[in-house]
């Protein structure tokens, strides 16, 4: 997949791409399913498949937080939108210039004189420009304007839901729900970033942990978790283990921020430096301070054994 950081650096052999449009946080299954219209509009016209995405997030630019609250930074969104097949990633700069741009200028400076479109789908409630003054009313009409098709894809729903919403996973990893999180994202939510030197306490205790902050990215619950943890090499995963992580400010060792510090089962190896994707898969029990290092050992020791029993009966959900 080849990845363009500004729309007016399209070369000619990638115009005429059929695009799926929007902010894709999560690449949930809704997103999937309007990529997968995308890819199918794309094979019966013999055309690349695009995914345009703002970087960074419009909200972010709107309202900066130090609280992130998206749920696939740009390295993670990029990969499972490759594996969704996309040729043509465009991660376009979403920054002031971009932000005044009027629903007219957006869709004929990038759409059209930048990505050379040859057809878009949006969700149908898409808005853009200035504003937010531009709708699929406007998009559609200007697609016939320009010589592009445009589909509006209607959301999807599964087990009653209505939309699948990009907030109501973060809520549920907020309130330490991985599996209503996974069953709505169609694989299981993961934190990515490299792995760092710690204290090397859990190496004393006989429980070496892989240590990892969280960047650019939500922070879900604090508490024990059941993991299945990924090791990447040029996005490529090389290795999977299950695992047991601990997600938040160590009560009896206090952290200035947040810490993931995840032991892996049945590794003996040197993580230091490398690229993990840890994926949540169901959530153990909150934090807790404990009376000393025995007491720290005996329930590493038992959480262990209960992540082992859920991720030995865990269900892969779609490409986790």
């Amino acid at each position: 997949m080849k990845i363009f950081r500004h729309y007016r650096d399209v070369p000619d052999a990638c115009k005429g791409a059929v695009v799926a449009l929007g902010n894709f946080d999560g690449v949930h299954l809704g997103h999937q399913a309007l990529i997968g219209e995308a890819r199918r509009l794309a094979v019966e016209r013999g055309a690349p498949l695009g995914v345009l995405a703002f970087e960074p997030h419009p909200q972010e630019f709107f309202h900066p937080s130090p609280e992130s609250f998206r749920l696939t930074p740009f390295r993670a969104k990029a990969r499972l939108i490759a594996e969704l097949g996309a040729d043509l990633l465009f991660a376009q700069t979403f920054d002031a210039e971009m932000a005044a741009k009027s629903a007219q200028q957006f869709v004929l400076d990038v759409l059209v004189s930048g990505l050379g479109v040859g057809a878009i789908v949006v969700g149908e409630d898409f808005q853009f420009g200035k504003g937010r003054a531009g709708n699929t009313t406007v998009l559609s009409y200007m697609g016939e304007q320009e010589g592009f098709g445009v589909t509006i894809f209607k959301p999807v729903a599964i087990d009653g839901h209505g939309k699948i919403s990009s907030t109501e996973i973060r809520d549920a990893l907020k309130q330490g729900r991985p599996q209503d999180a996974a069953r709505l994202l169609g694989h299981y939510w993961s934190v990515e970033a490299r792995v760092e030197h710690g204290d090397k306490r859990g190496r004393t205790l006989g429980f070496p942990t892989a240590n990892m902050r969280l960047v650019d990215c939500l922070k879900p619950a604090f508490g024990i978790y059941a993991v299945r943890a990924k090791i990447l090499e040029d996005d490529r995963i090389i290795a999977t283990h299950d695992g047991v992580a601990s997600f938040g400010m160590r009560p009896m060792f206090k952290v200035d921020t947040p810490l993931l510090e995840t032991y892996l089962f049945d590794f003996d190896g040197d993580l230091y430096g490398k690229h993990m994707a840890v994926e949540l898969i169901a959530f153990l029990r909150p934090e807790a301070k404990l009376a000393g290092l025995d007491a720290l050992k005996t329930q590493i020791a038992k959480d262990s054994a209960d992540a082992r029993k859920v991720l030995a009966a865990s269900i892969h959900h779609g490409r986790a």
